[in-house]
């Protein structure tokens, strides 16, 4: 499953990040890394989306969100 198919409010692990390597590394700074929870806060009709990540918020833009694979339910 894909990040940007998750609501808000859901609560999921982080299974992989398929996104170009220059992202993937910015994310991996930011400490989203496989194995990770994630809360999706927020959920935007443009795509954007609000997300907690170790007690932190971040704004994903669609094409992050997607390339971001989530665990089914949790």
């Amino acid at each position: 499953m894909i990040l940007r198919n998750c609501k808000a409010g859901d609560v999921r692990r982080v299974e992989a990040i398929g996104l170009d390597p220059a992202m993937k590394r910015r994310l991996h700074i930011l400490g989203l890394t496989e194995g990770t929870d994630i809360r999706v806060m927020r959920k935007k009709k443009c795509g954007t989306m609000i997300v907690k990540v170790r007690g932190v918020r971040y704004a994903l833009g669609r094409d992050a969100a997607e390339g971001i694979f989530v665990e089914g339910d949790k």
